[in-house]
């Protein structure tokens, strides 16, 4: 079968897909690579992978689309259960022939509720990573033989064995090259990365066990597997050779620095590629790995921070003291890494007066860029589990009509609206304060670019006042 990938239409600026790390339309545009999607993508001769949201297709677009595939698979989310569902029905509607895939952390962890609610419209899900689960299944073998999927078959769920995770990551094609084949990357776009930029993994699975997350807890797993330093060394080789237009490589594993050997080997290898890098890090790397990342051309840190009160960091199982991440942030400091911090707002234990005391800890880091979400439980995680037992979740929706992240958590003593408010406040504390905004501008007028920029401006403007006053 031939099959299309295809990351669905949602809202305006929605982040959430395959890759993406936040479900919700940002307050500013901001896309992720449909990174997952792009692997069995190189592995099925006659494939196409779509991202809607980043390439401005609507439905009408991707039914016509569709058609020319014997196989659709979607990756879906809790938020956009509905949406997708609705999408895979208006093209099994167009023709019946079509085999619809899903996949995502929601079906992993509920795939007979998800096959049900979407009977006669969903064939297959499949659970967990699913490279060479739909590989299997564009070749012909019999559903009952693929590992690692749920289908419904005489009005029964029928679950095959689970897939063991896989080890041999060099064995998977570059998902730079599918991205240069099939999708526009000029239109990614992450504010607080240069652009244009491409996102690779050079590993799967994250060993940390905070409890909000989704990724390792649902799909991925803990047990780290990395690809060779050499592997990751001939893709980025091959990157800078053939996408020029780019600027900078995301390696988007979920903790690029949990491997500090690998991370390492890789750094080594690369340094003389002379590239731009980001990374995904936890605070409590260490002065030496980063110091020989920086030498090899990391330049940008995205760090989860998450709460400045140490009892909310224990109640998450964050692995990281307070301590430890003010000294990473200082080393970064030294080296001169930027950093782009992430918190959340509504994590358990949560109080008007720790919300308070993360706003100041995050103004006192004082870092280049920060991101602020609500905590949200999705099922699966550890998270869910406690707010369910607990009786903390509120809601099912996590986002409203038009894709905006809702908070789900109602705390006794603090209500889902002021953990909701919250996030604003933080904004607006973090970004106008004058010492910000001083080191904003002064930035832009150091800036090597940003000043010849202004300067031929300015002479053009100056031109113009001349010529102006000659009648010209």
């Amino acid at each position: 079968m031939k099959p299309l990938f295809l990351n669905p239409p949602t809202f305006e600026d929605f982040d959430g897909g395959a890759g993406a790390r936040y479900q919700a339309s940002r307050e500013v545009t901001s896309f992720w690579f449909p990174t997952w999607l792009t692997y069995p993508a190189g592995m099925i001769e006659g494939s196409r992978v779509v991202d809607a949201p980043v390439q401005r297709l609507d439905l009408a677009a991707c039914l016509k689309i569709a058609q020319d595939f014997d196989l659709v698979l979607m990756y879906t989310s809790t938020p956009t259960l509905p949406i997708d569902v609705e999408t895979a029905r208006r093209i099994k509607e167009q023709k019946p022939s079509t085999v619809i895939v899903l996949t995502g952390p929601h079906v992993t962890i509920l795939p007979e509720e998800s096959l049900r609610f979407a009977k006669g419209i969903v064939d297959i899900v499949c659970r967990g990573e699913f490279d060479y689960a739909v590989k299997e299944i564009c070749e012909g073998v019999p559903w009952e033989q693929v590992a690692g999927i749920s289908f419904l078959k005489d009005g029964e769920v029928v679950h095959t064995p689970d897939r063991p995770i896989l080890t041999d990551l060099d064995s998977l094609p570059f998902s730079s090259q599918i991205y240069a084949r099939d999708l526009p990357i000029e239109e990614y776009i992450i504010p607080h990365i240069k652009h244009p930029y491409v996102s690779i993994y050079t590993s799967r699975g994250c060993p940390a066990r905070c409890v909000f997350c989704l990724w390792p807890q649902t799909y991925s797993g803990h047990k780290m597997r990395t690809r060779s330093p050499e592997n990751v060394f001939q893709e980025v080789k091959w990157i800078k050779e053939n996408l020029p237009q780019v600027k900078e490589i995301s390696f988007d594993d979920d903790t690029f620095s949990a491997d500090k050997k690998h991370a390492i080997a890789v750094s080594r290898l690369i340094k003389p590629l002379n590239v731009s890098w980001v990374i995904n890090a936890r605070a409590n790397c260490d002065f030496e790995t980063l110091k020989e990342m920086r030498a090899a051309g990391l330049h940008h840190v995205i760090v989860g921070y998450e709460s400045g009160d140490e009892q909310i960091l224990k109640n998450i199982k964050k692995g990281v003291t307070k301590s430890q991440a003010i000294e990473f942030t200082r080393n970064c400091r030294k080296l001169g890494i930027t950093i782009h911090g992430a918190f959340i707002m509504g994590l358990p234990g949560e109080t008007r007066e720790t919300i308070k005391e993360t706003i100041k800890y995050a103004i006192e880091l004082d870092l280049d860029s920060i991101q602020v979400s609500i905590a949200s439980p999705y099922p699966g995680t550890e998270f869910y589990a406690l707010a369910k037992r607990e009786g903390w979740i509120a809601s099912d929706t996590y986002i409203d009509a038009e894709g905006h992240q809702q908070c789900v958590i109602n705390y006794p003593g603090l209500s889902n609206q002021e953990i909701f408010d919250a996030v604003e406040l933080f904004y607006k504390k973090f970004y106008f304060r004058p010492k910000y905004i001083a080191r904003s501008i002064w930035k832009m007028v150091v800036d090597s670019k940003e000043r010849k920029k202004l300067l031929k401006e300015g002479a053009q403007y100056l031109d113009y006042m001349r010529k102006r006053k000659q009648g010209k």
